[in-house]
């Protein structure tokens, strides 16, 4: 009898508790001897092996678990370390790996952006002068783990070289199928011991195939895996897109590999219609991602399963994998042991493990038949149904300020030119003013407070009085320094999305639903699973005590609407767009009390808006309309004097010039450091001309940047911007940093800015 198989395409790597995160930083932080570091790290990466196979996956993934990155993990694999680490070849030592992530006091760390349109942040591979060659066959490596300690037959993962040279920086477009030859033969010596190891299967994941490509692009894929499949013809490889639907289906599945791995989920049914058009190979397996990779909603079983039939019409059972519709890694890794929530809510998520149960199920139904699965089917579908009967998802107040929203006149009330004059004059600011992003550290005394004012340890008066001291005490820190522009700080917030999904209704928060950002850095999106109305101000107490110390500015600061919404769980029966303009309604009232409490400068950060742009440029212009909607619906009737700031990092600002003038935000800071200043190139070539906040040193390394590195950073600027529209600042908030270097670098940042005034005024 033919079977059916069932796949995953990568697990979380940080484990239930977040076990990952705390080895790694207790290793960073010299608590840690590499050797015990490295066999905890194994006893993880193990766990969530057998994790895997407890619950009947068939090929389950090796090499997907990384130490920070699984982009940076290929570039190691085939020694891509940037020049100014001093690498001198073979097996790159593992300092050196974290230095390329972290930074050193003598070397930039390498700039990190993020992965598609996800929250993931990847470390961007610098090809510049490299000589690749393979050092280290990291699939080997983890396939031989799992045979040989848990006798699993791995399905070994490694990311595809036509989508890691896309994603790398350092040459010349013209030079694109260059680059990619002299990986070919990197790549077929992998996949040759491999085959010689006996693997059976090999995930080569592609997923630039879900963006546009050119005819030429899709060519190379040809040249490419034939390459390839010359090399170790009897290694049978799973080429899978995730993210998106594709384009170029029938050259696609032409490719010369065994298995076309396609998402069912969020390709708006393009990869189904496509395979009734053309139908699908009979010499290959259909990987079919049918699972929700990146939301945490239980899937309606009988909708996936007759979703499996009808893929089941144009191929068999034997030529049928059920899987995720992407890595897991987007996902917490159990609901298990969210205790504290609700019935209803609790029995509509569905985390890692659950997804993987649901794969489980699926496979059980189209190989046996739909009865084989029914009481599943019956439950999915009843814990649905109550989820959409619950009153906090039809709020008539909800629905009455959305029709109000759309006669209101989305527009600030005077241009920027004329509201620069009249900021100008209230704000009396120095040439090349000096803030933050902010956020100051959270120390351990921070964390602590908060975690006993949750557990009742402490009343909440106590940490009242607790974030009262800390905000004192760092506006005092901001004055000694010399900044220009304070913020309060944020000691009272957890996330800046989490804090704002604890304080509107419609928003749910998890106890352990944890994802990984970027490094070690874990966040924890909040659930939107209800309609998103205001109940009290949520930043104003602390933003008016930080004005009340101190004669200078103090910023509110508030996230807006489009991250909230792009770095949450949201729900799936409305749009998105409806959405966003709810929590941005949220935001205008928290907007209107703060000015009218006497905060002018309001800072609104949308560091998501770029990475939820779909990943079809023919989409874009929807998406990025309703961006700028949702964002001036939050801020625009603000007053003249009023200046709205916003932030947005690690993103390639080119594509989006015309979005980023249409927020019409009075200063947008950005990111400059990472990228060594190339995003300064934009500038070069567009005409920009509001306030520009230069993110002139790397907040996500630990090294205090040299004055002459911010100079230069500055300079640079201002050969393209004017000195009037530039302000100075981190590059990100500084939550993660310690106190003594954030103190350190804040000083030289702020003397950095002060001498260039100073050499601007006397020319």
């Amino acid at each position: 009898m033919s079977k059916v198989k069932s796949s995953n395409l990568g697990y979380p790597r940080i484990g239930e508790n977040r076990e990952w995160k705390r080895v790694i930083e207790r290793f960073w932080a010299g608590k840690l001897e590499q050797e015990d570091f490295l066999a905890q790290i194994e006893g993880i990466r193990l766990n969530h092996l057998c994790k895997q196979k407890e619950k009947g996956i068939d090929l389950i993934p090796v090499g997907d678990f990384s130490l920070y990155d699984h982009v940076l993990d290929t570039a190691m694999m085939f020694g891509l370390v940037p020049k100014r680490f001093e690498y001198s070849g073979g097996k790159v030592p593992l300092k050196t790996y974290f230095d390329i992530a972290r930074g050193t006091k003598e070397a930039v760390a390498s700039e990190m952006t993020k992965w598609f349109n996800t929250n993931y942040h990847y470390i961007v591979p610098e090809l510049e002068d490299a000589v690749p060659a393979l050092v280290d066959n990291r699939p080997l490596h983890f396939y031989r783990e799992a045979k040989q300690k848990l006798d699993i037959e791995g399905k070994p993962v490694i990311l595809g070289p036509v989508t890691f040279v896309k994603l790398s920086k350092g040459y010349n477009k013209d030079e694109f199928k260059t680059v990619i030859e002299s990986f070919i033969p990197l790549y077929s010596e992998v996949l040759r011991e491999l085959q010689e190891e006996g693997v059976q299967w090999i995930q080569i994941d592609e997923p630039i195939l879900s963006t546009t490509l050119s005819k030429e692009e899709v060519a190379l894929f040809h040249h490419v895996y034939a390459r390839l499949h010359k090399a170790a013809p009897d290694i049978r490889v799973i080429l899978q897109t995730y993210f998106e639907g594709i384009d170029h289906y029938e050259e696609v599945i032409s490719l010369p590999v065994q298995g076309i791995g396609l998402d069912f989920v969020h390709d708006n049914g393009q990869n189904l219609t496509s395979i009734q058009m053309y139908g699908f190979p009979k010499d290959k397996v259909l990987a079919a991602g049918v699972i929700n990779g990146r939301n945490i909603w239980r899937a309606d079983l009988d909708k996936k399963f007759s979703l499996l039939k009808e893929i089941e019409s144009y191929v068999s059972k034997e030529q049928l994998i059920i899987q995720p519709s992407s890595s897991l890694l987007h996902t917490p890794v159990t609901v298990k042991n969210e205790v504290g929530l609700e019935v209803i809510l609790k029995e509509a998520l569905s985390f890692a493990d659950e997804k993987l149960s649901e794969v489980n199920i699926l496979m059980k139904g189209i190989q046996n038949g739909k009865d084989s699965i029914q009481e599943e089917i019956s439950s999915s579908q009843n814990a649905i149904l109550l989820l959409n009967e619950l009153s906090s998802k039809n709020r008539l107040e909800v629905n009455e300020n959305m029709a109000k929203s759309q006669t209101l006149k989305i527009e600030r009330k005077a241009s920027f030119q004329e509201r620069q004059i009249i900021q100008e004059k209230f704000f009396q600011l120095p040439l090349l003013p000096t803030t933050t992003i902010g956020s100051f550290p959270q120390t351990q005394a921070v964390k602590k407070h908060r975690l006993q004012c949750r557990k009742g340890e402490i009343s909440n008066h106590q940490y009242d009085s607790f974030i009262k001291e800390e905000i004192h005490r760092w506006i005092n820190i901001q004055e000694k320094i010399g900044l220009d522009v304070f913020v309060h700080g944020e000691f009272e917030r957890t996330d800046m999305v989490e804090y704002f999904g604890e304080k509107l209704d419609g928003f749910q928060m998890t106890t352990l639903g944890w994802v990984q950002s970027y490094g070690s850095r874990c966040v924890k999106p909040p659930v939107i699973y209800g309609d998103v109305s205001y109940r009290e101000p949520m930043t104003l107490k602390e933003t008016l005590y930080a004005q009340s110390l101190t004669d200078k500015p103090v910023k509110g600061m508030l996230t807006g609407p489009v991250t909230i919404l792009n770095w949450s769980f949201v729900r799936e029966d409305i749009p998105r767009d409806e959405v966003a303009n709810q929590i941005a309604l949220t935001l205008q009232k928290e907007v209107e009390i703060l000015e009218r409490s006497g905060i002018h400068m309001i800072q609104v950060d949308e560091p998501a808006l770029r990475e939820g742009l779909p990943l079809k440029q023919v989409k874009w212009d929807d998406y990025l309309h309703a961006a700028v909607y949702a964002f001036k619906l939050a801020t625009a009737f603000v007053k003249n004097e009023t200046q709205i700031h916003t932030h947005m990092c690690y993103s390639n600002f080119e594509d989006i010039m015309d979005t980023i003038r249409a927020l019409d935000a009075d200063v947008i800071s950005i990111e400059t450091s990472r990228s060594h200043g190339e995003l300064i190139q934009v500038f070069e070539e567009n005409t920009y001309d509001k306030g520009i906040g230069l993110g002139v040193y790397d907040i996500h390394s630990p090294r205090v940047p040299e004055i002459s590195e911010i100079r230069n950073h500055i300079n640079r600027a201002l050969k393209v911007l004017d000195s009037k529209q530039c302000w100075i600042n981190p590059d990100c908030g500084l939550k993660t940093r310690g106190i003594s270097e954030t103190v350190e670098a804040l000083k030289i940042m702020v003397e950095a800015a002060k001498q260039t005034r100073e050499s601007l005024l006397v020319k």
